[in-house]
């Protein structure tokens, strides 16, 4: 598919995987130069810049914008395509992967690039939260405060997340929210309130189990509450696909939902956090985004 494409790889050098595994950038320019591709590799220097290299590539007329990282780097590099006839395609290298990972999109080693020269185009829905983009899941609460403490981390990796929930667990509080969605409001406790476009965060750690990227919807996942009792198996759950079966934990689906909470604070898209208002506006665009998909017939190798 790449080969009859004008493409752009963008290389997050800062990403968890691409940090400790520089060779994947030495790795973009060898497979450019052995398929060769109408493409080139440009590297990210800053927080947003691979929205500003992505916004570039359009203008410089590129079918294809390729994002070497993991989610934060996919968020900021699908921002700028959303709405254009430039397609995405994902090297997911981060710590989570969650897109990627709902996608069937393989990692460094085991078809990523491959996935390029073989997969299809594929449209899905973006979801916005006060003005920004998200494409996995979007939340506030507790996963919010996890992620802002997660960025701050020299080492990443799904223990090191662990690590970092366990030691916030007890410092953190449910708030009370009020959530619309339509006709419908409803006030509610919430540890957590996740509003996802995929089903899972990354790591096989399911939030929202059956959601799907292209259905005009998305699904809002409401943990009322957590404690000693309770945190161990709602973990469990989590990572069975389960967590629907939980007395704490409300679902709802929809295109659009308005969260009331008591006042301004964090949120996250994709793992990156935000602090943004009080009142905070969701909403979905089907069919926004194009990626490059594992072809149904392909073989991921």
């Amino acid at each position: 598919m790449i080969k009859n494409l004008k493409a752009r790889f963008i290389f997050n050098p800062n990403s968890g995987h691409n940090a400790r595994n520089p060779y994947l950038l030495e790795k973009a320019r060898e497979f450019i130069a052995e398929h060769q591709l109408n493409a080139n590799v440009v590297l990210t220097e800053r927080p947003r810049h691979a929205t500003e290299l992505a916004q570039r590539a359009i203008e410089e007329r590129c079918e294809l914008v390729i994002a070497i990282g993991g989610d934060g780097t996919m968020n900021e590099v699908a921002s700028a395509l959303v709405g254009s006839s430039t397609a995405l395609g994902l090297i997911p290298c981060g710590s989570g992967n969650g897109l990627g990972r709902h996608l069937g999109i393989p990692g460094p080693g085991k078809g990523a690039f491959r996935n390029l020269l073989k997969g299809e185009l594929r449209a899905i829905d973006t979801g916005v939260a006060n003005g920004l983009p998200f494409f996995n899941a979007m939340g506030l609460g507790f996963d919010a405060e996890i992620s802002h403490r997660f960025n701050l981390l020299t080492h990443r990796g799904l223990e090191a997340y662990a690590r970092t929930a366990i030691g916030a667990f007890f410092r953190f509080r449910s708030q009370i929210c009020t959530i619309q969605s339509g006709d419908d409001s409803f006030k509610t406790s919430a540890f957590i309130v996740s509003i996802a476009n995929s089903d899972q965060y990354g790591n096989d750690c399911f939030i929202a189990p059956g959601a799907q990227v292209d259905d005009g919807r998305l699904d809002v996942t409401i943990v009322k509450k957590v404690n000693i009792f309770n945190a161990l198996p709602l973990a469990v759950r989590l990572f069975t696909k389960s967590i629907d079966g939980s007395r704490s934990v409300r679902r709802l689906s929809g295109p659009a939902f308005v969260i009331e909470r008591a006042e301004p604070g964090l949120i996250h898209t994709d793992g990156e956090t935000h602090r943004t208002d009080a009142t905070i506006t969701i909403s979905v665009k089907p069919a926004s985004l194009q990626i490059m998909v594992p072809a149904k017939t392909s073989q991921k190798t």
